[in-house]
């Protein structure tokens, strides 16, 4: 009997631990009070849904002294490789245009025909160019603002959530006939949203 039950032990060990994600930052958060989910993804950049996920959660309760697991966050240097891209591709464009050009870069980590990175997405090349213009031309390299960096934490927030755009580009300036066939979701501004 205690073979039967230390084996059941170790194979249940074993398969918790296997089962988290390559590259996984398990992390924990005690729940203060005036705290929400929002705010606690935000803090950890981590998706609002992901955090409720993680923690078995499907209402908006928590209770103070309670521990939450923080699922896999995205890290600082990601998410200012994102500001950066954003301040480059979407500068002059609304707050929500800015959201929507995160939230493309974070569903193309999420799907299968995209580098699972935010810098594997970013700087991914494909013919020889770049798959956003800032890396091309270097803009990218400039700094960001306020307003970009509040824009990644909306969208890392509220990942999985959305329409599920894949692509963004300026109808007026894109040059590509493959583009223009893509399935628009959304328009914001001068950039149309596609999968």
């Amino acid at each position: 009997m205690r073979k039967i039950k230390s084996f059941l032990i170790t194979t249940a060990l074993s398969l918790a631990v296997f089962t988290l994600p390559v590259g996984a930052q398990a992390a924990s958060y005690t729940v203060k009070s005036g705290d929400s989910y929002w705010n606690i993804a935000n803090k950890y950049g981590v998706s609002v849904k992901d955090l409720q996920n993680a923690n078995n959660r499907s209402n908006a309760t928590l209770y103070v002294g309670e521990t939450l697991t923080i699922p896999n966050q995205v890290s600082s240097a990601d998410k200012k490789l994102m500001a950066k891209l954003i301040h480059a591709e979407a500068k002059g464009e609304s707050y929500a245009g800015k959201v929507a050009v995160a939230t493309v870069i974070l569903n193309r980590v999420d799907h299968k025909d995209f580098p699972n990175t935010v810098k594997g997405v970013i700087y991914e090349k494909s013919g020889g160019a770049y798959a956003f213009t800032p890396v091309q031309n270097g803009s990218i390299n400039q700094d960001y603002n306020t307003e970009d960096m509040k824009a990644v934490n909306e969208a890392i927030a509220f990942r999985g959530q959305g329409s599920g755009s894949l692509y963004f580009y300026n109808p007026k300036t894109a040059k590509s006939t493959w583009i223009l066939s893509r399935k628009v979701t959304v328009t914001i501004g001068n950039h149309r949203f596609a999968k």
